[in-house]
């Protein structure tokens, strides 16, 4: 698999497009993407397609400029401390990207723990804000290395609630549950199948879909007549990407060529 393709988009940026896409139309939505190849693509879409988004400091602050990644905002747009983040949270007016350490295919996630919960191999992160989350704002995921360590056909601890388990505790789960996509460095996934199960919605350029379903955990269905190539960057959003949001080049380390 390469890492830059003919056109000399390199595997990363076409990552930070296919990011930046799970915003396009949400309107005016605090976008809390989690991980550098999400911040710059939430950064992408608000210079783009989607200048309602809000962004923030990741402290208190409702950011007015987009600075780059690593940067400092000179703008201060508004005021978003804790808990009125939690009361945003609560009502549904964000769009999350989170990470997932294991995700299953109706998508419940895990950054807890890695093995018995009583007894774990491994501590993580712990549930966190995940199941918040899940079952009150839309919800996508960012994973930098699809593989069946993370893509498992169950997960040791639900964190983020999938499909299924939402629809297992009835209406007050399902209500404003909204799983959207899942963006790796392979493909990106997203929930089309009618039992809420994952299926490869695209394939970054270099990959096929032998490859992504050989590092899945679990079958992946695919659209009827093929699955599409994620889409191109433009010639803009390239400049964008390359000097004015990520100038340091932090996308190539999470993603690198």
């Amino acid at each position: 698999m390469s890492g830059t393709t003919a056109t000399g988009v390199t595997r990363a940026e076409y990552c930070v497009i296919a990011c930046a896409e799970v915003w396009r139309g949400d309107g005016e939505i605090l976008a809390s993407p989690m991980g550098p190849v999400p911040a710059i693509g939430a950064r992408l879409a608000k210079l783009t397609f989607a200048p309602e988004l809000l962004l923030t400091d990741g402290e208190a602050m409702l950011m007015g400029d987009v600075p780059p990644v690593g940067g400092a905002s000179q703008v201060t747009e508004g005021w978003l401390p804790y808990r009125r983040h939690l009361s945003m949270v609560s009502g549904g007016r964000r769009h999350v990207m989170m990470g997932a350490s294991q995700i299953d295919r109706h998508g419940n996630q895990n950054i807890s723990c890695i093995g018995d919960w009583s007894r774990p191999d491994r501590q993580l992160l712990g549930v966190r804000g995940a199941p918040v989350n899940t079952l009150n704002n839309p919800t996508s995921y960012w994973v930098p290395r699809h593989s069946r360590r993370v893509f498992v056909e169950r997960v040791d601890m639900v964190c983020g609630v999938g499909h299924d388990r939402a629809a297992s505790a009835g209406p007050s789960a399902t209500r404003f549950h909204d799983l959207r996509r899942v963006v790796t460095d392979l493909a990106v996934l997203d929930f089309a199948e009618d039992d809420g199960s994952l299926r490869i919605r695209s394939l970054h350029p270099g990959v096929t879909e032998d490859q992504v379903r050989e590092a899945t955990g679990f079958p992946l269905e695919a659209p009827e007549g093929g699955v599409p190539p994620t889409r191109e960057p433009t010639a803009e959003e390239l400049r964008l990407i390359r000097e004015v949001i990520d100038p340091g080049g932090v996308r190539n380390r999470e993603v690198p060529a």
